[in-house]
């Protein structure tokens, strides 16, 4: 999943004023007053999503939607505007039994700093980094890579057009599973604007076709 993206349980709710949008941005962290270049797109792969189906950052995409082809932008979001605090009670030992495929632990997708696809009881799916491994448990990381940071985009819109009704029905199969999704499930083929760099981005918990625990 791309950093800009996130996870939610409602998908369209307007499907009247959607745009389809490319940006490409180099994006900074700044923490404790120091600036990091963490990622950077080019217009030849830029950053391309469909505005009003709340998978991207509200706060970012409300600063994007409204400027035309060719605009520059450069701007800020507050942690609370991205990806929260850090959180301590996010990090999480689990059985390492939880992990073994036939007997054995999948030491080929299960290593430290590995990202993995993780679901919980209630079906919901999550991306978890992780953090260690010992004889009989796995440590992971839940929180969001740029969560405790302020994000600093500066960049150029490379197109921002009303999205066809081809593209809003491609999308909305995305989102009910019918095409290609950053899920657990899918991760093969042409994912579009919608899961950059093949259902993952640089920071954010990228899918792996692994396990769905």
């Amino acid at each position: 999943m791309h950093p800009i993206y996130k996870k939610t349980k409602r998908y369209i709710m307007n499907t009247t004023g959607n745009k389809f949008i490319a940006v490409s941005y180099k994006l900074y962290t700044i923490e404790d007053g120091e600036r990091e270049l963490v990622e950077e797109t080019t217009a030849g792969r830029p950053f391309q999503f469909l505005s009003g189906f709340g998978l991207t950052l509200e706060a970012f995409e409300n600063q994007i939607v409204g400027l035309e082809k060719g605009a520059e932008f450069d701007f800020e979001l507050t942690k609370e505007e991205a990806y929260g605090d850090y959180e301590d009670e996010r990090v999480l030992e689990l059985d390492k039994q939880i992990f073994t495929i036939n007997g054995h632990f999948d030491r080929e997708r299960i290593y430290p700093e590995a990202i993995i696809p993780l679901q919980n009881e209630e079906g919901n799916r999550f991306m978890a980094k992780v953090v260690s491994i010992t004889e009989d448990k796995v440590t992971v990381d839940l929180n969001h890579p740029l969560a405790g940071c302020t994000l600093n985009f500066k960049g150029t819109v490379d197109e921002s057009r009303q999205a066809t009704e081809d593209e809003i029905k491609a999308m909305i199969s995305r989102l009910s599973g019918e095409g290609c999704g950053c899920g657990c499930h899918d991760c093969g083929g042409d994912c579009g604007g919608g899961c950059d760099d093949g259902c993952g981005g640089h920071h954010d918990h990228e899918c792996g076709c692994g396990h769905c625990h």
